[in-house]
């Protein structure tokens, strides 16, 4: 992911673009204009918009009173069991409020690629990539290390100073993943050969 700024959060499944693999990327960020940076750099990749993101962004247009109805019918668009059910109800999604919120149907209509990615693995999965809150976390201990320098002579030094960062932050990563097994099991899966490294079999 070198050359991309840290403006953009995002993190890669399958970092070699030289071998053509199915890969997966996350990303905190609502916009997705960059995401010909993100392709270029990691190669045949997959863009997830965070989901919860996307939903806060939808309700700052939407009436508060009308806030728990919308949502009713907004759950059954991402917590769909396939990609045609999600498609399937987005469009009672929009017969039902589209003419009253035509901005936040136009809003996931748009950006429908990038925000059902998803779908395509199943649900062990799904959960680590629909919300980017470890991500996050991750980019607020790099944040807290780097605002504080003028600049750093080398890449290296960036990377050893990033490095430190991340196994000081790590200690305090003790919260385990639900069923995390079965997770490991499925992207083992989904990117073959790629976990084989670290993998204890």
């Amino acid at each position: 992911m070198t050359g991309l700024s840290t403006s953009y959060p995002a993190i890669a499944l399958n970092c070699d673009p030289s071998d053509g693999q199915q890969r997966h990327v996350i990303t905190n960020r609502r916009r997705v204009n960059y995401s010909t940076q993100i392709l270029r750099k990691v190669g045949q990749s997959s863009i997830q918009i965070n989901i919860v993101h996307q939903i806060r962004n939808s309700l700052r247009y939407v009436a508060a009173k009308n806030h728990k109805a919308f949502m009713v019918d907004l759950k059954r668009v991402y917590r769909a069991a396939s990609l045609g059910e999600a498609e399937a109800a987005l469009d009672e999604l929009e017969a039902l409020w589209g003419d009253k919120y035509p901005i936040v149907i136009k809003s996931w209509r748009t950006k429908w690629d990038n925000l059902s990615a998803y779908f395509k693995y199943p649900n062990d999965i799904r959960r680590i990539i629909y919300t980017t809150n470890s991500i996050e976390a991750v980019h607020r201990q790099f944040r807290k290390l780097t605002k504080t320098k003028g600049g750093f002579p080398n890449d290296d030094s960036l990377l050893k100073l990033l490095y430190m960062g991340i196994i000081n932050a790590s200690k305090k990563w003790t919260m385990p993943i639900q069923n995390w097994n079965i997770t490991v099991s499925q992207l083992s899966i989904f990117f073959e050969g790629r976990l084989d490294a670290v993998l204890d079999l």
